[in-house]
């Protein structure tokens, strides 16, 4: 169990030093292939991932166009953040050119519901949203979506769901539960990528052990899902090492949200986007279901809703989700750190 411990810890390391220079400004150590125009040069991006997020995008309805870059439904969408969410913000804030968003992202998406059941059956899954959304919608590069290899981005933002619905069953458990998901999920990048896809984002597990739904529980199994959090994002590296490995032209970009995330729990005024929020470990009843307006007041609650990072039991509000946008926005930026 020591070693296993140890190894998580190195891994997440690990992870922890392949966004360092992004924090720090500096150039990322690994060369882009001829797939990745720059971050400027990104038209398209197809996004996959569960309610820290959806917009509520329908493949079926109004799709993007320059004056309305993220199609349906009309901006910010139906996000968790109780206002824009990172998405939204990569697209219209963060954005270094005209940026088509497809969001296929769904609220309680794990990434196999045949794996890790979501909390309805009718959840899309990452799956669902790849094989049965993505493919017969976009793989034919339709003229509602004339995206190529050297323009687009693929996004995957997954596994809250699939650690928040599992972490309780334990070690080994879960070691030999992830090592199947993973195996999916690669197989579901590989799919992606003999469409034409070569520019991956992945993002990691954001430390929900210290959302308020996880602070009531124990410590110990507070302890037993963070354990998981990290064997999660050191999945992650690894695979997104081994696509790097086994597909050389392709550009991999990982997103540290987890890092990001622990930061602004642990000092809120470390971004200005998040320097005004005043509670970080509750959320208020009188807001968790959403707000008229992204800074409404409730007096019940002490201080207006953007002022906890906490929309609800588990997601936090937009200011978090324009830190990240912008952490997103600043890897693309830099260049693919996955060598």
């Amino acid at each position: 169990m020591r070693s296993t411990l140890v190894s998580l810890l190195a891994t997440a390391l690990s992870f922890q030093s392949l966004v360092q220079a992004a924090a720090l400004g500096h150039k990322s150590p690994c060369k882009a292939t001829s797939n990745w125009p720059g971050w400027a040069g990104i038209k398209h991006a197809f996004i996959f991932g569960d309610s820290y997020t959806t917009t509520g995008f329908n493949t079926s309805l109004t799709q993007p166009t320059p004056t309305n870059p993220l199609g349906n439904p009309t901006y910010p969408g139906y996000t968790a953040a109780n206002g824009p969410n990172w998405v939204d913000f990569l697209t219209v804030k963060y954005n270094a050119s005209t940026l088509l968003t497809y969001n296929l992202a769904y609220g309680g998406a794990t990434i196999d519901s045949a794996l890790v059941a979501p909390y309805l059956p009718t959840v899309s899954s990452v799956a669902n949203q790849v094989e049965n959304l993505w493919f017969p919608a976009y793989a034919s590069k339709p003229s509602t979506a004339p995206w190529t290899s050297q323009d687009t981005l693929f996004a995957i933002f997954d596994g809250i769901n699939d650690v928040g619905n599992s972490w309780y069953q334990g070690l080994p458990t879960t070691t030999t539960l992830n090592g199947a998901i993973f195996a999916v999920y690669h197989g579901l990048v590989d799919e992606l990528y003999y469409a034409g896809a070569r520019n991956f984002a992945f993002l990691n597990v954001p430390p929900v052990d210290r959302s308020p739904l996880a602070l009531a529980n124990s410590a110990a199994d507070q302890a037993t899902e963070k354990a998981d959090i990290a064997a999660w994002n050191a999945a992650v590296i690894d695979m997104a090492k081994s696509l790097k490995a086994e597909k050389p032209d392709v550009n991999v970009f990982t997103v540290d949200s987890n890092k990001y995330f622990t930061q602004v729990l642990d000092n809120p005024k470390v971004y200005p986007q998040t320097a005004d929020i005043k509670n970080t470990t509750a959320y208020c009843i009188a807001y968790q279901n959403g707000t008229p307006q992204p800074n409404s007041f409730n007096a019940s609650c002490g201080v207006p809703v953007n002022q906890y990072f906490w929309l609800n039991s588990l997601h936090p509000t937009y200011p978090m989700q324009d830190v990240l946008a912008e952490a997103v926005a600043d890897q693309l930026g830099l260049g693919p750190n996955v060598c």
